[in-house]
């Protein structure tokens, strides 16, 4: 073989072997690689707003409220289930409980736990809250954002009553996540199934079978759930900021002020929040005076010893929020806290150990019934619509008191 061979096989091999060892040390450097991973961004636990509270003076209302509040945590179940119902006579529980109802007791607790600066409250209204979502149901192909199903629909009130939950949980915490879920989030969704439910010529559809391809019934009627959205739409634009609620909220309230007036505790609450997050209409007052004026045309009969306190309590959350907007609105008030007075008096009557009926309550219904309160003399029922009506109603006139007080 020539010596001109021999350079050419020669150098072919060197080529070869410098292929050879680039491919192998990339295909070494490829192994040894330790792999890319996109770094997902940590989660927050910092609301996207900051809660402003009115603080709440010392005073028998203050422990009326807690009271309450400690009646609600002894009959909770385990499960985290609220007791709807109780004869504290008989200590029968026997009824068909409302979770609509339910869910607006869950965020009374968590209204105790702002009053009493204890999480005891709060720890109880988590675990009820946590029991009671299981009731929402979301199908995007079927319906818009997620709803509340209990007895056999989505009722419009428990899509309303859970983003108050979610709102007077923030109030308490200043946190929006529990576990690992993102209740402001659900919040959300739970407001586009709210505005979803708007009639076009105004008002709402009040309940919805997400199992029948998301149809409304047109025939199902909730008195006090309009109002409850209203208020819903306003919580979502104070934890949000977004004014897509406000928007929401100011179509629906233009549309109930065109309405005939009724004893609307809700609306009331929202009237409240609409003087504190933006501002009242002429309008907005003038109705709002006319639900005050309705409410106290019926004193003497609501303060009739045979009816409920109930109703009653109702009357507490009405005024005093309403006196909340007038306030805000640099409209008169005074006129209003005799009469708030009035209910809480005969409410207050009927929290055990008190009570209006010359009943001996004994040591043992004490211990298990204390902080309840009952409906009337001819019902020793304790329920917890009307629990919820006494904590809120009593912790809105305290928050009145404050920015009276504070001026």
């Amino acid at each position: 073989m020539s010596s001109i061979n021999k350079k050419y096989i020669f150098a072919a091999v060197f080529v070869l072997a410098v292929i050879i060892f680039f491919v192998v040390n990339e295909k070494l450097a490829r192994v040894s690689a330790p792999p890319v991973v996109e770094a997902s961004p940590p989660p927050t636990f910092v609301p996207a707003r900051i809660p402003k509270t009115i603080p709440i003076a010392e005073g028998t209302l203050k422990k009326s409220v807690i009271a309450a509040g400690d009646y609600l945590v002894r009959q909770q179940l385990p499960n985290g289930e609220l007791s709807y119902q109780v004869d504290f006579m008989s200590g029968e529980r026997t009824y068909s409980p409302s979770h609509v109802r339910l869910m607006a007791g869950t965020g009374s607790l968590f209204t105790v736990c702002r009053v009493a600066a204890d999480l005891k409250y709060c720890n109880a209204g988590d675990l009820a809250l946590e029991h009671y979502l299981e009731l929402l149901v979301s199908d995007p192909a079927n319906f818009r954002g997620t709803c509340f199903y209990t007895e056999g629909n989505c009722q419009l009130g428990g899509a309303a009553l859970t983003v108050d939950a979610i709102y007077k949980r923030w109030q308490a915490t200043g946190d929006f996540f529990l576990k690992d879920r993102n209740l402001l989030n659900t919040a959300m969704e739970l407001g586009y199934f709210i505005v979803s439910m708007r009639k076009p010529e105004g008002g709402f559809y009040y309940a919805l079978d997400p199992y029948f391809g998301g149809t409304a019934d047109p025939d199902f009627y909730v008195t006090f759930a309009s109002g409850e959205s209203l208020l819903a739409l306003t919580d979502l634009y104070e934890m949000t900021g977004n004014k897509f609620w406000l928007t929401q909220a100011r179509e629906v309230n233009k549309f109930m002020i065109s309405q005939p007036v009724t004893e609307d505790h809700w609306h009331s609450y929202a009237f409240s929040k609409l003087a504190r997050l933006d501002s009242l209409t002429d309008e907005d007052k003038t109705y709002a005076m006319q639900i005050a004026k309705t409410i106290i045309a019926g004193e003497v009969r609501s303060l009739n010893p045979k009816n409920t306190s109930i109703s009653s309590a109702t009357k507490v959350e009405a005024l005093a929020a309403l006196a909340q907007a007038f306030y805000l609105s640099d409209a008169g008030t005074q006129w209003l806290d005799p009469e708030i007075r009035a209910f809480i008096t005969f409410v207050q009557a009927r929290q055990l150990p008190d009570n209006d009926c010359n009943w001996n309550i004994s040591e043992e219904t004490i211990t298990k019934f204390g902080g309840g309160i009952f409906s009337g003399c001819d019902e020793a029922t304790i329920r917890i619509d009307g629990l919820q009506n006494w904590i809120n109603g009593v912790t809105a006139y305290l928050e009145y008191q404050s920015m009276v007080k504070g001026k």
